[in-house]
């Protein structure tokens, strides 16, 4: 059906939302109809989570009043304004009618109750099953949304799973009930890209099946133009454009959305560089988009001396299952035998799929998760063989970035508090006049104001909430930086504009990056080297213009197979994804097999069993080989040790 042809489900009519005295939405208008997808676009700030709590009548709790408009849900003559509905008339639509996927889901997931109780409880309560068949039910929901070990997954708890698992048991959740509109704030942000691709597969056939709306809420414009037929762009609580998608990326009219077009990355644009790129920004002054900055290739990283962090033969597992006298009877190989160096001012990427063991080697480095076996070597010193006040010492070298920005901040604290608290731990500054100045300082560099440090977390959007999150990593003055999906809850302008503040600290201090995201066009564009990982290994490593150009591994063609183009007119038919999803799950005592890695080139490793390209094309040698390679047993062939 066309746009005129389709009933409309929602109409929001001159919608305003209050918080006090702030108004942060004004006058919005817009339609969603029947079986079409609405995406709401704009940066962080610009009312569009508010919009999607209101519809819900969420916003109420945090204390928004409405001065003006109607939110009109219903059709066939029996549409009623959602504004008017009481709390017990609100529970009954809720998940059964109107259901939302959440941006943090962390946040979302009660920590106390396992996934399948959670799951279980929506189907009980709205579709009037038993728990043993709602229990089957959870596990196909599990299933459909490609989760390893459904039934498995029923018994374990949000804080098991990783920041993309848990984002889809919250989407499983919300299409649970087969609702008639389905609110997605953010709901693949969390998610690598072929499960991404996957899930807005998910999605449009149940779209198409059932005939259901959707407001999309995002910042990727890549997953706009795949998924979207409407556009409403946002900036500062105001509607500046709407129309069809194709129009909207054919012929931008608001200097607004046109910057926010501008701000995209886009795979393959850093083809033929060498080198990372940081580039001018877009801005708008007085109305009028306006390029700002200078064009620089970051030839930072230096490799003429050591390695800043090595990582040798890291192997980290979890316990799943345990008997009555506490012993393991499954474990999870979340990383096996994985090597890699940073050297200082370089950016290493690390890629793969949610549940591949990224995030784990982060927190591996940062000491909040303990190696089965391997090494840990800072500045030559094997952090095993640390004593307490040089981990300490450490501690401040190496700072993290969380996935979870809401998670990492304490909501009793004010932001300004948790970005001072490791300036005095560390003993940088102890002067409190020094130490606010100094926060005002760093929440200007990630664009925020010096006055937002007396606030609370939950005053601020997702994406603010990371840049405090930002610049609470830099107070310690690190070395290395662990940013984990750091960009992830970021608008695209936002986006960039961290991008550059990333290359210029690089620049200015020598800083050293592991860039853990799933982002690809953005690890294309910071990244010096790229460590491609699939079940806690390493399929492919080597430098950008290798694994992105000259890819090699069929795993990583896949993953950028699987990257959705910023072009509606592009739009890829992505089949399902068959046979059984892989697990790095195993008994306990039955260790995974070893992949070695061989030199395909210098500087490229490609994992054992897959013989590569017929031609490869001559890569200048610009850096050391990144692990020594060493003969692996049984075969005439390099490989480095472990990786």
């Amino acid at each position: 059906m066309t746009d005129q042809t389709c009933p409309v489900l929602l109409s929001v009519e001159n919608l305003s939302v209050r918080f006090g005295a702030s108004e942060v939405v004004d006058d919005l208008s817009f339609v969603v109809r029947q079986g079409r997808t609405t995406a709401v676009v704009g940066e962080s700030g610009s009312g569009k989570s508010v919009t999607s709590m209101s519809i819900m009548r969420l916003a109420d709790f945090g204390g928004a009043t409405y001065p003006q408009g109607r939110i009109m849900f219903g059709q066939d003559g029996q549409a009623s304004d959602l504004l008017t509905r009481d709390s017990r008339a609100m529970r009954r639509i809720r998940g059964n009618e109107i259901a939302m996927i959440f941006q943090e889901p962390m946040t979302s997931l009660d920590p106390l109750f396992s996934v399948g109780d959670q799951l279980a409880e929506v189907l009980m309560l709205h579709e009037n099953m038993g728990r043993r068949q709602a229990l089957t039910e959870a596990e196909r929901l599990l299933t459909l949304v490609r989760l390893p070990d459904a039934r498995a997954l029923l018994g374990r708890y949000p804080h098991q799973l990783s920041g993309g698992m848990r984002q889809r048991v919250m989407i499983a959740m919300a299409l649970a009930c087969r609702p008639k509109l389905l609110i997605a704030d953010e709901p693949t942000t969390a998610l690598d890209v072929t499960v991404q691709a996957q899930i807005l597969t998910i999605m449009r056939e149940l779209q198409a099946e059932l005939g259901m709306a959707m407001i999309f809420i995002t910042h990727d414009m890549g997953v706009v133009a795949e998924i979207a037929d409407d556009v409403v762009v946002m900036w500062k609580g105001k509607k500046v454009e709407e129309g069809p998608v194709d129009q909207i990326f054919a012929n931008p009219q608001h200097p607004y959305t046109r910057a926010l077009l501008s701000a995209v990355p886009r795979l393959g644009s850093m083809t033929g560089q060498r080198f990372p790129l940081r580039e001018p920004l877009t801005v708008l002054e007085d109305g009028q988009p306006r390029l700002v900055g200078e064009t620089r290739q970051q030839k930072t990283a230096r490799h003429d001396g050591p390695p800043l962090l090595q990582v040798r033969d890291l192997m980290v597992r979890f316990d799943l299952k345990k008997n009555f006298l506490g012993r393991p009877l499954r474990v999870c190989n979340a990383v096996n035998h994985v090597s890699f160096d940073i050297f200082p001012g370089e950016t290493l990427s690390l890629v793969g799929e949610s549940g591949s063991g990224k995030s784990t080697i982060g927190r591996t480095i940062q000491q909040l998760q303990q190696p089965v076996s391997g090494q840990v070597i800072f500045e030559g010193r094997d952090m095993a063989t640390m004593s307490r006040a040089e981990r300490q010492r450490l501690r401040r070298d190496v700072q993290y970035i969380f996935q979870d920005p809401f998670a990492s901040l304490d909501p009793r604290k004010s932001v300004g508090w948790s970005i001072a608290e490791p300036i005095r731990t560390h003993g940088i500054l102890d002067n409190d006049r020094a130490i606010r100045q100094r926060v005002g300082e760093l929440l200007e560099r990630v664009g925020l104001q010096p006055d937002m440090a007396s606030r609370f977390p939950h005053e601020f959007s997702g994406g603010q909430r990371q840049r405090v999150c930002i610049a609470r990593a830099l107070a310690s003055k690190p070395r290395l930086i662990i940013a984990d999906e750091a960009l992830s809850a970021l608008d695209v302008s936002v986006q960039a504009q961290i991008i550059n503040l990333f290359m210029d600290l690089q620049q200015e201090d020598g800083l050293s990056y592991l860039f853990i995201s799933h982002d690809m066009a953005v690890v294309e564009k910071m990244s010096h080297r790229v460590a491609v990982l699939y079940t806690g290994q390493i399929m492919e490593l080597g430098s950008r213009a290798q694994v992105f150009e000259q890819t090699a591994h069929p795993y990583t063609r896949r993953l950028l197979s699987a990257v959705p183009v910023a072009d509606p007119g592009v739009r890829r038919d992505r089949p399902m994804l068959e046979g059984e999803i892989p697990s790095n799950s195993s008994p306990a005592g039955e260790a995974p097999p070893r992949i070695p890695l061989r030199e395909i080139a210098p500087g490229h490793f490609v994992a054992e069993g897959f013989s590569g390209p017929a031609t490869l094309t001559e890569i200048p040698d610009t850096a050391p080989p990144v692990i020594p390679p060493v003969v692996a047993t049984g075969t005439n062939q390099t490989t480095p040790t472990g990786a």
